[in-house]
């Protein structure tokens, strides 16, 4: 009987509780953070730095400039269009060289390597085979650094740099040596 009449006491209090939970508040305005100035922060954009990243990994420059950072759009250009011009330029001497050492196998000796013997020729083709594949590299090396460097400036966009957090550094007088040093104080105003 006692189990009978607490199984109907949980079932009813059961019951009245998932009544109550239907019930909807009335909907309170959003309230918009502030910083200390009393002036609305701006929202954040989550998906601001993966556009970014992606707008660079399309257009080399593009992400630096959806953040706004024209000022770096030619150092991303000077650097990839500088790697790609040695590419070419090394590639160029590595298939000169290359032909130079294929006509010299086949008994032709007038060319504009004449001078230069066969050991001579193979070692100018790994010279410039291996300063091509270094720029291919470096290639690829700053076009990865052009994304990175949108995605992260698009990250550091969203950070909220207040009055309230200083970093000073200070000049300190020594008590024991009476020297002064460098110091360094952080401090945080609630």
């Amino acid at each position: 009987m006692i189990r009978w009449i607490y199984i109907l006491f949980c079932w009813g209090y059961l019951a009245i509780s998932t009544g109550w939970a239907q019930q909807t508040p009335a909907p309170t305005p959003p309230v918009k953070p502030t910083d200390s100035l009393n002036t609305p922060a701006k929202p954040i954009n989550m998906l601001a730095p993966s556009r970014a990243a992606f707008y660079s990994a399309v257009i080399p420059g593009l992400g630096q400039a959806y953040n706004k950072k024209y000022w770096k759009i030619p150092l991303v250009y000077a650097a990839l269009g500088t790697t790609v011009y040695f590419y070419i330029t090394n590639n160029n001497k590595y298939n000169d060289y290359r032909d130079a050492y294929k006509r010299r196998l086949l008994g032709f000796t007038d060319d504009e390597f004449s001078y230069l013997d066969t050991s001579r020729l193979i070692q100018a083709q790994r010279f410039y085979q291996r300063n091509r594949d270094l720029s291919a590299l470096l290639i690829g090396v700053f076009y990865i650094l052009n994304i990175v460097d949108a995605n992260v400036d698009a990250h550091l966009m969203q950070y909220n740099v207040s009055d309230k957090l200083t970093l000073q550094p200070d000049l300190i007088q020594n008590d024991l040596t009476q020297r002064r040093q460098l110091g360094l104080g952080i401090s945080f105003k609630f």
